[in-house]
């Protein structure tokens, strides 16, 4: 049987190594598969005669149960055994994969969407296992900025991946590469892995709890999504907005009640934990436009293929990567605080610099100095954002607290797709009925989108100030503002055989 770290110089050892570069593979399957998918919609719609409205579903699916379902995931891997929930989300996550690349229809497309979200949801919090096996400080840090920066890199080499596989064998294999890393990454887990199975009683697992959260994810979620397509005044969005808003009350409520909380509410008393949460919430969303609307300007106005489209991105990949490796040694000297604020910063002057790229840019003279820029400072908010929410969490809130800060990452991108697309139509129409040609009445939208963007960063900047000024060392006792939220895993911890 596996077995966990003995001492602080776990990732000295080639098994301490394996062990990180496993958990960092299941941040980067999960990352890449929500941005991969983005150049090949084209091809999709063209080959199983897809509406544009259904078309939204292939993304929006995946969003919709993913941020849905990871509070669920996040604490059933405290309670159940986070290995456990990997693995099930692991099978999940690539049985579904396989179910759509080889889809006949549109329907089996988006169904297996859905079921990726569930299957992602399960797998990206139980990998707090990161924070419960590296417990040293420089280690730590270390080990959450790897992480971190491999989630950055995911986001931006989705897209590449993505334009060399359309353009390549085909968009089926946009789906069908992922099985076989999962494979992998199975493989990995029961070789190197410890087995932390418990066995909880029903009655300690508040299942009310789970059930009000869930359905009041998935409803926000849902309302977001659909949101620009039905109006944001009309009857059915406010209905929907309302409705998720009762049941997310309700659910604090039942929280505020329950003897074995879901989430134990003083969580969030560990210091700068909901600040590092919230920023990402503003921060992802000004991320996702910046890959949404350029991918869109290269393919539609400059002409690029898909394969052009996704090389485009390849200074991303580099810069993010570069910068996620530099970002835990300074964290390391001057805090966490500093580099969160000034990557954020950063990476919202790459976008307004986007912004004003003209109608026909260039790309070595407009566009590549802005993706730099950006990538720079992505990979040192990335590293930074999960250094920050784990500082100071107890290890047996570690699930959950990778949980939130998740779900504030895919929550945030909903709305944030929705609002920027909103202004990117209202500004392109304007244009429009002034008499301008359609590529510059698109290239306004999309500048507009950007300049929006840049000001979420900004403002996600200032919410960056909340958060704590650590190194990013782990606790060295359990906090008192936890302390009390841990006892509702004492019946748990009590019945484990």
């Amino acid at each position: 049987m596996a077995t966990g770290p003995s001492n602080s110089s776990f990732l000295a050892t080639s098994r301490g190594r394996l062990t990180l570069a496993l958990l960092c593979a299941v941040a980067f399957l999960d990352f890449v598969d929500a941005s991969i998918i983005n150049i090949a919609l084209p091809a999709i719609r063209r080959d199983l005669h897809m509406s544009v409205q259904n078309l939204q579903w292939i993304p929006s699916g995946y969003l919709l149960t993913y941020g849905g379902f990871m509070l669920l995931g996040g604490r059933a891997a405290d309670l159940l055994g986070r290995r456990r929930v990997l693995v099930a989300g692991t099978l999940v996550f690539g049985a579904s994969a396989l179910v759509g690349g080889l889809a006949p229809n549109s329907g089996t497309v988006i169904a297996s969407r859905l079921a990726q979200g569930v299957g992602a949801a399960m797998m990206l919090p139980a990998a707090s296992i990161l924070t419960t096996t590296f417990t040293d400080g420089p280690e730590r840090r270390t080990a959450l900025g790897a992480w971190g920066g491999t989630a950055g890199l995911g986001s931006a080499a989705g897209v590449l991946l993505g334009g060399l596989l359309t353009q390549g064998p085909g968009w089926r294999w946009v789906f069908l590469v992922k099985p076989p890393l999962c494979a992998i990454i199975l493989a990995g887990v029961f070789i190197l892995l410890k087995d932390d199975r418990r066995r909880g009683r029903l009655v300690n697992f508040d299942l009310f709890g789970a059930l009000l959260a869930t359905a009041g994810a998935l409803l926000l979620v849902y309302s977001l999504v659909r949101a620009p397509a039905v109006g944001w005044g009309s009857a059915r969005t406010i209905g929907e907005l309302a409705g998720s808003a009762a049941l997310l009350a309700a659910f604090v409520v039942n929280e505020r009640r329950s003897k074995n909380p879901l989430l134990p509410l003083s969580i969030f008393r560990v210091k700068g934990l909901a600040a590092a949460d919230i920023t990402q919430l503003i921060g992802i969303a000004g991320m996702f436009a910046v890959f949404f609307f350029v991918t869109l300007y290269v393919q539609g106005i400059l002409g690029y293929s898909p394969i052009q489209a996704g090389l485009a991105y390849l200074p991303v990949t580099a810069g993010v990567g570069v910068s996620a490796g530099l970002t835990p040694r300074l964290i390391g000297r001057i805090g966490i605080r500093p580099v969160f604020v000034a990557g954020t910063l950063l990476a919202g002057g790459g976008v307004y610099w986007l912004s004003q790229v003209p109608i026909h840019g260039s790309y070595l003279t407009d566009l590549l100095p802005g993706l730099v820029i950006m990538s720079v400072g992505l990979g040192a908010e990335f590293v930074a954002a999960a250094t920050a929410a784990n500082a100071g969490v107890p290890p047996q809130l570690a699930g959950l607290a990778a949980a939130l800060f998740n779900a504030s990452q895919w929550i945030g991108g909903a709305p944030g797709l929705a609002i920027f697309s909103a202004i990117a139509t209202a500004r392109t129409t304007h244009l429009l009925a002034s008499g301008a040609t359609p590529a510059a009445a698109l290239d306004g939208g999309f500048r507009q989108a950007l300049i929006a963007a840049a000001v979420f960063l900004v403002a996600a900047a200032l919410v960056a100030l909340r958060t704590t000024s650590s190194r990013g060392e782990p606790p060295t006792a359990e906090p008192a503002a936890v302390r009390e939220t841990a006892a509702g895993d004492v019946t748990v911890r009590l019945t484990e055989r």
